[in-house]
C-alpha cells in the first residue's frame, strides 16, 4: 500500500505518526511551503513537516496543485491512496484521480456538520455537547464527500478549541489505519452526507474575536473558549487590546449597562463583566504588551478598573 500523505498543522501530526507506526509506506509527504513566524519572520516549517523530516521521509511543499509540473510530480509518486489531514489546500480534479482507492479526508466534526474551515471552533460556538471526527472520501465539493467513517467525542464544558482539537485528533489518529485497511478491502461502504443536515462554518479572522457586552453572558463564554488559542476573545481598556483568555458565565447579577465591570468573589473570578444577560466572570486576561495573568493580578495593577465600561 502507497500511502501519499497530506497535512500542515498539528492536527495533522498523530494520524502521519499512526501510518508510521502501522507500517504503512508513506512515500511522501505534502504540506505548505515555509511560513514567516515570530518576531523575526523568519520562515519556519510546518509541524507536518518537521514530523516528517524527522522520520526520513520525502517532503514537497507545492505552491499550488493546480499547475501541471505539480500534478505530474504528484503521480510520479503512483500513489495507491492519498491522505489527507488539514493540508490547506483544495485538491483538482486532476489530483482526486491519481490513485487507485481516492483520496481520503480527515475532518473534525460530524458531517455533513459543519462543512468548512473551522468546525471545532464552530461546535463550542454553537453550544454542541459533542462533536467528532469524519473519514470521507474526497470528491470536488467542499467536505461533501460521502463518509467512510465517524467518531463522536464528547465536549466538555471548559473545552477550547485548542484542547478539544487535542482529543480529535488522537481519535481521527487511531481510526485512521484500520479505516484505510477496511475501504482497501471493500469492506466500508460509503454513506452519502444527509443534505437536510448540512451546515458550513467560515474562516476565522482577528476580527471574530472582538467581545459584544450586549450579547448574553453565555454566549460570550463560549466564544472565549471557541476563539482560544486563536484568533483570542478581547475587548478595549485604556486603548489597548484586552484579551479575556478564561471566563465563566454567571447567572443573574445587577441590572448593569453591558460591559460594566464589577468586583466578583465567586467561581474563582476577581472580576465580572455585566453582559446583555448575566454577568461574565473573568478568571485570565492579557493585555496588550504584557504577559497573560489571573484577573487578580490585574486587578490589582489596575485599580480604576473596578466600575469602568468597557466599549461594545
Amino acid at each position: 500500500m502507497r500511502v501519499l500523505f497530506m497535512g500542515t498543522p498539528e492536527f495533522a501530526v498523530p494520524p502521519l505518526e499512526y501510518l508510521c507506526l502501522n507500517h504503512y509506506q508513506v512515500i511522501a509527504v505534502y504540506t505548505q511551503p515555509d511560513r514567516p513566524a515570530g518576531r523575526g519572520r523568519s520562515l519556519s516549517p510546518s509541524p507536518v513537516k518537521k514530523a516528517a523530516l524527522a522520520r526520513g521521509l520525502t517532503v514537497v511543499q507545492p505552491a499550488n496543485l493546480k499547475e501541471a509540473a505539480a500534478v505530474a510530480q504528484l503521480a510520479g509518486f503512483r500513489p495507491d491512496i492519498i491522505v489527507v489531514a488539514a493540508f490547506g489546500q483544495i485538491l483538482p480534479p486532476s489530483v482526486l484521480e491519481i490513485p487507485r482507492h481516492g483520496c481520503l479526508n480527515l475532518h473534525p466534526s460530524l458531517l455533513p456538520r459543519f462543512r468548512g474551515a473551522a468546525p471545532v471552533a464552530a461546535a463550542i460556538l454553537a453550544g454542541d455537547e459533542s462533536t467528532g471526527v469524519s473519514i470521507m472520501l474526497m470528491d470536488s465539493g467542499l467536505d461533501t464527500g460521502p463518509v467512510l467513517a465517524r467518531k463522536t467525542v464528547t465536549i466538555a464544558p471548559q473545552d477550547t478549541t485548542g484542547s478539544l482539537t487535542d482529543k480529535l485528533l488522537q481519535v481521527a489518529a487511531r481510526l485512521l489505519p484500520e479505516v484505510v485497511i477496511g475501504w482497501t478491502r471493500g469492506e466500508i461502504k460509503p454513506q452519502p452526507q444527509n443534505e437536510a443536515g448540512v451546515t458550513y462554518c467560515q474562516v476565522l479572522t482577528k476580527k471574530d474575536g472582538e467581545i459584544y457586552w450586549r450579547r448574553p453572558a453565555m454566549a460570550i463564554g463560549r466564544q472565549v473558549r471557541a476563539y482560544q488559542p486563536w484568533p483570542g476573545s478581547y475587548t478595549r481598556w485604556q486603548g489597548r487590546r484586552l484579551e479575556i483568555r478564561e471566563a465563566v458565565p454567571l447567572l443573574g447579577g445587577k441590572p448593569l449597562e453591558a460591559g460594566r465591570v464589577v468586583a466578583l468573589k465567586k467561581e474563582g473570578a476577581a472580576f465580572g463583566v455585566n453582559t446583555g444577560d448575566g454577568i461574565l466572570g473573568v478568571l485570565r486576561v492579557q493585555l496588550e504588551g504584557k504577559r497573560a495573568m489571573s484577573a487578580t493580578e490585574f486587578v490589582r495593577g489596575q485599580q480604576p478598573f473596578i466600575g469602568a465600561v468597557l466599549p461594545d
